[in-house]
């Protein structure tokens, strides 16, 4: 897919929750915000359609260690892991939920990440409620940027996230910071962090080298690798495959439904090819043109396009202004579906044959809406979205497609 919803959790089901769409094509936001509570995330629900989604979890919450097990199948690596590491946990390993990575390195064979089964079907059944379906599911550190002689950081509310390596990191309490600093400098070994926001008070002896500052989630869209990992794994699988006897209807439906489009096909040139029928149509065209111009004479229906045509340019003194006339009229029934949604600036340009508007809206679903009610007909270009609290503004540009109606 093309854009992506990337959702960053909280630990407390009361936490603030990030959102943010992304394009991956194309490289930039098309949407972002925050949820007060994971009681709103059914707002993202619609944004969830046809993106791929992306669950980050705070990494306070999500452990990762590289392990080196001494067995040879995949399998037995992975029955053997929980055991490795019973004794540096203080939980029961029956409470935790472990998934593992697909890399094999120097370090170790069996790359894990763990957390509380609890505390991760939480998350789940808060997206479930919302109507969201994940796709991917990791922890937020092993979307930010991995550089082999640096850490990488970046603040996030009072959190600060930092990745350590390939496979380590950690999400820091701001308060707590300074003090992890000051264990880092005392290991001896040199500590550079690239930054990408500001950061609390450190240690003298932490190399901290200030870059431009980055919107957290958008800096993570722009590194994760959502080939490398996933949490749903085992459990927590994502169970997708239909039943053979919902394929077997699903064949039957799809019959139904072409012989009912060819039945309807059928019918339609039919009705098209009725004398009768075409009188009438060209009757209300004529009644239809009279009204709107009651100086004419005489309307010939074969002509009828080229006369409004005309008579448009005559009524605003230019051929481009004419076009302009008609695209606004096309455009009035989707301003009447989303009466909300408020132009504030237009321009046209004549020789593009495009309209390039600056919009207010209620909300996102706004734009969605306008967007999805003038799809069929016209080349829709949907600028960035930016939420000012109370209405949501953006740019819309809108062309009528190659051999539409001007």
């Amino acid at each position: 897919m093309a854009e992506q919803l990337i959702i960053r959790l909280a630990s407390q089901d009361a936490g603030k929750i990030h959102w943010l769409v992304w394009s991956k094509s194309e490289q930039h936001i098309i949407a972002s915000g925050e949820l007060a509570t994971d009681e709103e995330l059914s707002q993202l629900s619609a944004k969830s359609q046809q993106r791929e989604v992306i669950i980050l979890l705070p990494s306070n919450d999500v452990s990762l260690k590289l392990l080196n097990v001494p067995a040879k199948s995949k399998k037995a690596i992975q029955l053997a892991a929980p055991y490795v590491i019973e004794d540096d946990v203080a939980q029961d390993v029956d409470a935790l939920f472990f998934a593992y990575g697909n890399f094999v390195s120097p370090a170790g064979n069996c790359p894990i990440a763990f957390v509380e089964k609890e505390r991760m079907s939480s998350w789940l059944l808060q997206l479930s409620k919302a109507s969201i379906e994940a796709d991917i599911v990791m922890p937020e550190v092993l979307a930010m940027p991995l550089a082999e002689d640096r850490w990488q950081a970046i603040t996030l509310d009072d959190q600060v996230i930092v990745r350590q390596g390939q496979w380590q990191g950690a999400t820091i309490d701001v308060n707590l910071w300074p003090h992890f600093t000051k264990v880092w400098s005392k290991s001896g070994d040199s500590v550079v962090v690239d930054a990408y926001s500001s950061l609390p008070q450190h240690d003298e002896h932490v190399d901290i080298n200030y870059l431009p500052e980055e919107l957290p989630l958008a800096l993570m869209a722009q590194h994760l690798d959502t080939r490398r990992f996933n949490m749903l794994q085992g459990q927590f699988s994502i169970k997708k495959e239909r039943s053979p006897i919902l394929k077997t209807w699903g064949w039957v439906a799809g019959i139904a439904l072409l012989a009912l489009l060819l039945n309807v096909v059928g019918k339609g040139i039919t009705l098209m090819q009725t004398n009768a029928e075409i009188d009438v149509v060209e009757a209300q065209v004529i009644d239809r043109y009279k009204q709107a111009f009651p100086k004419t004479q005489r309307v010939r229906v074969a002509t009828v396009k080229s006369q409004l045509k005309r008579q448009l340019s005559l009524q605003s003194g230019s051929d481009s202004s004419g076009d302009f006339l008609a695209l606004l009229t096309q455009l009035q029934p989707a301003f009447k579906q989303v009466p909300t949604l408020k132009p504030e600036n237009i321009r046209y340009d004549g020789k593009r044959g495009e309209l390039r508007m600056q919009a207010t809206g209620a909300g996102y679903q706004d734009f969605e809406r306008f967007n999805a009610a003038l799809k069929n007909a016209f080349n829709v270009s949907q600028g960035a979205l930016n939420n000012q609290g109370t209405s949501v503004t953006g740019s819309i540009s809108i062309k009528v497609r190659d051999g539409g109606n001007s």
